[in-house]
């Protein structure tokens, strides 16, 4: 059968994956945006539905005041002896710490802190003995990925913090995940920094703490030589294994916006890539070492068929499950229902570091067209944002003018925050506001009487990674901004071509 990537669209970042016996669980970044840690199924690798969040309450992550692109780093998913643990860091914090569970579908326990620094931690089971990883500096000051032997209990150190490899001269190692496959201990790991020179690489061992020995022909995975291909930067990805023995990487990747626009602004999404061990233990990955945006396989049975979502609405979504807000919410300030949003705004705007009043689904797919019925029952502001950062951002919003509302459309792009054009609506205190997506233009509308009334449209290249900096991707917001405003919003629907 043939499936096309990446299979989790949008900003899903760093994906790690566990197999429990026929079904295959995965865990992405979430960085400031709460609940923290989004937590996937799958059966067949290719079809993944999301079942909740490892980070639903405040004392499991402390998120305020963190800027965009801080907060939760490079989670790990592991199952061992009925439990599950998954594992991340607190950027904002720089605290390595797991929480477990011993039922998927529930409540994740409160945090076990770790005593060693660095990002992107593992964990790795055998023996009896549990391993922690991360990148970093060891205690002896050396750099590279560091591993001790924990008290999974507790957490508490057991080893000192000991640099077990170096990687291989290229820039960023991190992601470090460990396995024994066959005999053989490989240390997975990326390097290159997660932009477009990204990479995978690994080494093996006899040994879960080394020496050592790096694949002679690393990278074993990168699209860095790929100019003018929609998909870049792949990398940071985990091993799984299927039911027929077959072996996966699932790993993160971006898909510019054109063939020759090296600008990305969905986030990094996840991908699927069929790996092959050798007779010498040594595996391949991919299309010649490359990611394809399709791949041809057997491995996956022909009656599979791949499923995808074209249209979100407030009926068809879970608020706890699809939707996202920034930083801890004050949950006083949304009311959920089935069919209707309502939102009471505070002081606290879009462009503050802060949690104002939003609620948002990540954008999946370059083709999109986002209306909402809006309506403001006190005066103030609220609408539809397409949000990257505090920094970076674009409105189509209802507010109340001098005397009569308008509907306007403003960009803010780094230090140039700007109205752009304004349409009158009179005493309407509603609007239906649309916003048609494209690769490279978003264009911002004003529905009336069957018609839509275009204000303008703005670039989706200064939304991007490339732009505006950081570790995420536009966010489809509904906000309302001002003290005490109250804003209502229904049918609202995100239709993908």
């Amino acid at each position: 059968m043939k499936y096309v990537n990446p299979v989790i669209k949008g900003f899903y970042p760093d994906p790690s994956v566990c197999k429990v016996k026929d079904t295959y669980y995965l865990v992405c970044s979430s960085m400031q945006y709460f609940p923290g840690v989004p937590l996937f199924e799958s059966k067949d690798l290719i079809n993944w539905t999301q079942i909740g969040h490892c980070l639903t309450r405040a004392s499991q992550i402390q998120l305020e005041g963190v800027n965009s692109s801080g907060g939760v780093f490079a989670p790990t998913i592991r199952h061992h002896d009925g439990r599950f643990y998954m594992t991340t860091t607190n950027d904002a914090t720089r605290q390595n710490f797991y929480v477990w569970t011993d039922d998927v579908y529930g409540e994740w326990s409160e945090p076990v802190y770790v005593d060693q620094g660095g990002i992107d931690p593992d964990l790795f089971f055998e023996g009896g003995s549990a391993y922690f990883m991360s990148n970093g500096t060891d205690d002896e000051g050396i750099g590279g990925i560091v591993q001790c032997r924990i008290d999974i209990e507790t957490g508490r150190k057991l080893t000192p913090s000991r640099s077990i490899w170096q990687g291989t001269g290229g820039r960023y190692l991190e992601a470090p995940h460990l396995y024994n496959i066959n005999g053989w201990y490989y240390l997975l790991a990326a390097e290159g920094g997660t932009e477009f020179g990204h990479m995978a690489t690994y080494a093996r061992s006899a040994s879960p703490e080394g020496p050592f020995e790096a694949y002679p022909h690393n990278p074993v995975l990168t699209n860095r030589n790929l100019g003018g291909y929609e998909v870049q930067a792949v990398g940071h990805g985990d091993l799984i294994q299927d039911e027929g023995g077959h072996w996966w990487l699932l790993h993160l990747g971006f898909r510019q916006i054109g063939q020759w626009i090296a600008y990305h602004h969905l986030g990094r999404e996840v991908f699927l890539t069929p790996v092959t061990f050798g007779e010498d233990g040594w595996f391949t990955a991919g299309h010649q070492g490359t990611t394809l945006s399709s791949f041809e396989t057997d491995r996956i049975p022909d009656g599979i068929v791949q499923q995808e979502k074209k249209r979100y609405t407030f009926a068809n979504t879970d608020w706890n499950l699809d939707w996202c807000y920034l930083r801890h919410p004050h949950r006083d300030n949304y009311a959920l229902e089935n069919d209707k949003l309502t939102l009471t705004g505070t002081a606290i705007t879009l462009d503050q570091p802060e949690s104002p009043t939003f609620l948002g689904l990540r954008q999946r797919d370059f083709h999109a067209v986002m209306a909402c019925d809006v309506s403001l029952t006190t005066a103030g502001e609220a609408g539809i944002t397409i949000y990257m950062d505090e920094h970076h951002h674009y409105e189509l919003a209802i507010r109340q003018g001098d005397q009569d509302y308008e509907v306007i459309e403003r960009l803010n792009v780094g230090d140039l925050k700007s109205v752009e054009n304004t349409v009158g609506i009179g005493q309407a205190s509603s609007a239906t506001l649309v916003i048609e997506a494209s690769p490279t233009r978003y264009t911002f509308m004003l529905r009336a009487n069957g018609e839509d009334i275009r204000l303008g449209t703005a670039q989706t290249k200064y939304l991007s990674s490339e732009v505006a900096g950081g570790f995420t991707g536009v966010i489809i917001g509904l906000y309302a901004s001002g003290e005490g405003v109250r804003a209502e919003f229904s049918n609202f629907s995100c239709e993908y071509a």
